[in-house]
């Protein structure tokens, strides 16, 4: 049998709009009539409809997560945070996927988010003040993941910072002719654009700071994938004079560079380093050096600051720490590891950013 909201009422003594806000923990009803009409709810057996809480409190009680791609470890990993931490909020979760220029254009155009989600979180997508006009419009609180814009909250990396420290380890492991295997222009831009290019920027810093030459034909981009970076690692190799290591944006990419070398029959690291950007979780099983960004704790963070933007509290700028972890595809070049000591230019001590990071 179903039980009314009319016996609750009648159960508990009270009309039937009391026993509403009591069961919806709406104010303005004592502690003492919530608790009657509560233990008559359960003593009768009565549950509150989730649609009808929605519409009685005008929220949706769900939020959308939107990325440029699905079928990746990064936003795979991230999306599996966040919606654990909205989900045990209480809020449902929506995903969207905008992977082209017209999927993109078609979202922020339309209406369909009003009504059915309270707030949205972006990873890895830079929104445009019209897009972010489009979603205020809709009622919709927004958070962001990799990606920054005035007003609202954003959990992201130092990417330039992180850049930097990875490529003052290989200057420190004495490597002079380092490569940066990077991403394709026109995926790095629908990626939201700044993570991929701020590492490009740190790799730049480190050089000059190290007084070396920032060469052209050092730098490769591909697209964001194992065959990418097999790719770019081809590229390198068959170019003129190649380099001794190389710096990657994304784990991913690093993957299919270690493939190419290993095909070549070069010896990694003796001749050649590697070191990638994720700490992806088969970094360890291939013993790849990484840039470890927590991407865990970015989908958490996230979550955290939707769920703040929602409440009215003020928006919430953090950054998430990067630490440098190194495994078994990163040495000193052959040429210095073969050297008699006394004649090593370059030496790695706990004073340097490698032997400070060189824990893990």
């Amino acid at each position: 049998m179903v039980v009314s909201v009319e016996s609750v009422a009648e159960r508990a003594g009270v009309s039937i709009s009391t026993v509403s806000r009591a069961l919806r923990s709406v104010p303005g009803v004592s502690a003492a009539t919530r608790k009657r009409v509560q233990a008559a709810a359960v003593e009768l057996g009565y549950f509150v409809s989730p649609a009808a809480s929605r519409l009685a409190t005008g929220k949706t009680k769900t939020v959308g997560i939107v990325v440029p791609v699905l079928a990746k470890w990064f936003f795979g990993k991230v999306i599996g945070e966040a919606a654990q931490a909205l989900r045990q909020a209480g809020f449902d979760v929506l995903l969207f996927e905008l992977s082209t220029p017209g999927q993109r254009s078609r979202f922020f155009a339309s209406k369909h988010l009003s009504g059915r989600t309270d707030g949205i979180l972006m990873i890895a997508l830079q929104p445009s003040a019209t897009e972010l006009e489009a979603l205020a419009g809709q009622g919709q609180a927004v958070a962001l993941i990799g990606a920054f814009a005035p007003g609202l909250g954003s959990v992201s990396v130092d990417d330039v910072s992180a850049g930097r420290d990875a490529v003052r380890y290989l200057l420190n492991l004495g490597h002079e002719r380092i490569a940066f295997i990077g991403i394709l222009e026109k995926e790095s831009t629908n990626l939201g654009g700044i993570p991929p290019k701020r590492r490009l920027a740190g790799y730049r810093e480190a050089l000059a700071e190290a007084g070396m030459p920032d060469r052209p034909t050092l730098k490769v981009f591909e697209e964001n994938s194992v065959a990418g970076g097999a790719s770019a690692m081809t590229r390198l190799l068959a170019a003129g004079r190649a380099p001794t290591a190389a710096f990657v944006v994304s784990d991913e990419m690093a993957f299919g560079a270690l493939m190419v070398l290993r095909q070549a029959g070069l010896d990694i690291p003796g001749d050649f380093s590697v070191l990638g950007f994720d700490n992806h979780e088969l970094a360890e099983v291939v013993g790849l050096t990484t840039m470890d960004h927590d991407v865990a704790q970015q989908g958490r963070e996230g979550a955290a600051i939707l769920l703040e933007a929602m409440g009215g509290s003020v928006p919430a700028i953090r950054t998430i720490p990067t630490r440098l972890v190194i495994r078994e595809t990163t040495a000193p070049p052959h040429y210095l590891r073969h050297r008699p000591p006394e004649t090593m230019e370059t030496e790695i001590t706990p004073d340097t950013p490698a032997g400070r990071e060189g824990t893990q």
